[in-house]
């Protein structure tokens, strides 16, 4: 080293610690500088081949991002403006000197402000880079003398998101002053403040993805660091378990409230409250980097839940204002997704109360299922059992299930024995009333006398002696898993496109394992379902969804399979893609595993044939080749139908056209609707091969399965 001057990375704070981390004094990519003036050498093989330290080998992907020699560049003029000598200029005697001003160099702490920003960045962001410096170092403590406050601190951090939580350039630049502030920092408490705000920031704040890969690194290294201080090392897992939740939720919609940044800071916690359809609620505990699924998983340990992958948050809104105060099903639920922050979701419910001017928006977090799948049959877990009860409980009482007298009144009989138990005189109950309005539907009620009602159910209710309450429920849930639409989860949508012009404008949506159902919303009627195997598409956008798929189309007393395209304007139209697809895969998955147990059964009958079967087999593979001639013929006939029948309708379209609306009018809508064909492509290929498997395997008697195939081969011709 010259004489009359320190080396960049001592006056970086070479010297110092990172926690207990090792310098490297070998550059990792540099600068020459002398004292005449700046001369920069360029990156060349042999430089970046250089090692480099361990903590910042990630920062190699990235070297084009940092701006090495511009920082050098104005580093020098502010040393120079401001008088004072031997940070970077170097007054030699003799021969000149050189030394490298390396990214190593660059990202080491210093008390200094910087004159610009460290990565590359538009003009307009550099006096902002510059600004989030100060801030740095302020809490750091190095501006001020005074010890700062826990509120001031607050503050500090709240300034910071602020001004970069809606700029990713900023973030990425604020992470990459916060690793230069912990890298050889010589005093330890500038150190844990340092690390202190990098947690506070990537808990709910990340960077961009390449600048969190790089920053993940290194926070790893620290924090497995042999000979990292304690208080570092507890900052840095801290650190590195919130980057990782961050960087797959993303950045806060909002600033977090004081209180938010103040309990993370003092390790508390805030609480909230979540509701289930039953109006029982339970507190959790949350703080500025929660999500939904992490609420949903310590909620799941609250309450004893061991299977809730199919259960989740939702934002259940309902506006209340005079005559609508009292009615019932006026609430709208909307999923929330899994990397949503529960603080976002209480500032956005406090945002919504204060605009809506006039009216009581009521705005609470729901636990329920997002859906109900085949598999639910088989978990025996008591609180799933019940939450899916209640949840289907829920619904009907909303009039999402719409039964005839007799099952609404036996509905409503087991859902008072699950409630209160059996007791000989039922009308001496003080809640008995208030239990008949409720578990009874409102369209259901008015369809009859309040007295008969009561007498009607009151009768019923009588002959349930001998069940229990789980008797009941299971009897409760019986009755309706005999509908077509049961288990289903409901979406209110709007009606954009129907190309059959039979929906009305408002329709309810409910999705299940069997399909897509139809309801008009008042009064609560079911319309029409399409199967699952009938959706031969689907898709959604932000504010709209939409299927297509085959309905029937009733023209001269024949059926014909039509595509048509209707379109329902939603915000949940995710969510109910999500729905469709996840019971295909279910229905895919249910007909591969019976397809694989099937193969599986007839390897263990083929190894108990006799062999003298020749003949017989060749008389399969015989009667096999003319099924499937015969099926070409019946392919062929069918196309050629359908091509005369076109014909027939284009040509008689304009005679025929009163005939048609006729013959539709005398329909009611849910036979229009009726739907026709069979499972998507793959699905039926599955059914024609697993037919045509068991077919030529038959372990029967030989005559048996010819016979079979023969009248196979007549019902095909």
């Amino acid at each position: 080293m010259a004489d009359g001057g320190a080396g960049p990375a001592a006056q970086l704070g070479g010297g110092g610690s990172n926690g207990g981390t090792t310098p490297s004094a070998t550059p990792l990519l540099g600068s020459s500088v002398n004292g005449d003036g700046y001369n920069f050498a360029p990156p060349t093989p042999s430089t970046l081949s250089m090692p480099i330290p361990p903590e910042l080998a990630g920062a190699i992907r990235l070297i084009d991002r940092f701006q090495v020699e511009g920082f050098l560049k104005a580093m020098q003029k502010q040393i120079q403006s401001s008088g004072k000598r031997g940070f970077f200029i170097k007054k030699s005697v003799g021969p000149q000197v050189r030394e490298k001003f390396t990214l190593e160099d660059m990202l080491c702490f210093q008390k200094d402000p910087i004159p610009t920003s460290l990565l590359k960045v538009t003009n307009d962001l550099v006096s902002r880079s510059i600004k989030l410096f100060h801030v740095i170092l302020k809490y750091m403590g190095i501006d001020s003398p005074a010890i700062i406050s826990l509120e001031e601190r607050v503050e500090l951090v709240a300034k910071l998101y602020k001004h970069t939580l809606k700029r990713s350039e900023l973030r990425d630049e604020l992470f990459a002053q916060l690793s230069k502030q912990t890298r050889n920092n010589p005093g330890r408490s500038w150190l844990i403040r340092a690390w202190e705000l990098m947690y506070l920031c990537a808990s709910s704040m990340p960077p961009s993805n390449d600048i969190g890969a790089y920053l993940s690194e290194y926070v790893h290294y620290i924090s497995h660091g042999a000979t990292t201080d304690s208080d570092v090392r507890v900052l840095a897992l801290n650190t590195l378990n919130v980057l990782k939740r961050s960087v797959k939720a993303g950045p806060r919609v909002t600033i977090p409230a004081r209180e938010e940044i103040e309990t993370l800071l003092t390790s508390r916690k805030l609480t909230t409250i979540v509701f289930f359809l039953d109006e029982t609620f339970e507190e959790i505990k949350y703080d500025m980097a929660t999500t939904v699924a992490d609420a949903v998983e310590e909620l799941a340990g609250i309450i004893k839940l061991s299977v809730y992958s199919s259960f989740s948050l939702f934002e259940c809104r309902k506006i209340v204002n005079g005559s609508k105060s009292s009615e019932v099903g006026n609430e709208e639920y909307i999923g929330l997704d899994d990397n949503k922050y529960i603080g976002d979701l209480l500032s956005e419910f406090k945002s919504a109360k204060d605009r809506n001017n006039g009216e009581i928006l009521h705005c609470k977090l729901v636990f329920k299922k997002r859906l109900f799948r085949e598999s639910d049959e088989a978990v025996t877990d008591p609180m799933f059992v019940q939450l899916s009860y209640v949840q289907l409980q829920h619904d009907y009482i909303l009039g999402n299930y719409p039964v005839g007298r007799d099952d609404a009144a036996q509905l409503t009989a087991l859902q008072i024995l699950v409630e209160i138990g059996f007791i000989e005189n039922p009308e001496s109950c003080v809640e008995w009333i208030s239990l008949l309005e409720r578990f009874l539907p409102r369209q259901v009620a008015i369809t009859r006398a309040k007295r008969d009602w009561e007498l009607d159910i009151i009768s019923r209710y009588q002959l349930m002696e001998h069940l229990s309450k789980d008797d009941a429920r299971n009897q409760f849930l019986r009755i309706l898993s005999t509908l077509l639409y049961c288990n289903s989860v409901f979406f209110s949508v709007r009606k954009i496109d129907d190309p059959i012009g039979l929906l009305p404008g408002r329709i309810i949506l409910g999705i299940n394992k069997r399909g897509v159902h139809f309801f008009r919303p008042v009064p609560k009627e079911y319309l029409h379902s399409a199967e699952l195997r009938d959706i031969k598409q689907f898709g959604s956008s932000n504010t709209a969804v939409f299927f297509k798929m085959r309905v029937a189309v009733f023209f001269e007393m024949r059926v014909a399979p039509v595509l048509h395209i209707f379109q329902f304007e939603t915000k949940q139209g995710e969510e109910i893609c999500v729905a469709l697809q996840t019971h295909i895969k279910d229905v895919m998955l249910s007909r591969y595993s019976k397809a694989h147990s099937g193969s599986a059964t007839i390897m263990v009958s083929q190894a108990d044939k006799p062999g003298n079967v020749e003949m017989y087999d060749k008389r399969v593979q015989e009667l096999s080749r003319e099924i499937d001639e015969s099926q070409k013929k019946a392919d062929q006939v069918a196309l050629v139908e359908k091509s005369r029948l076109e014909s027939r309708l284009t040509s008689g379209h304009g005679q025929k056209n009163n005939s048609k609306l006729e013959v539709i009018g005398n329909h009611s809508e849910r036979d229009t609707l009726t739907t026709v064909g069979s499972v998507n492509n793959s699905i039926e290929m599955d059914e024609r091969e697993g037919e045509k498997k068991r077919l030529l395997h038959e372990t029967g008697s030989s005559s048996g399965t010819c016979a079979m195939l023969d009248e196979k081969k007549h019902r095909v011709e």
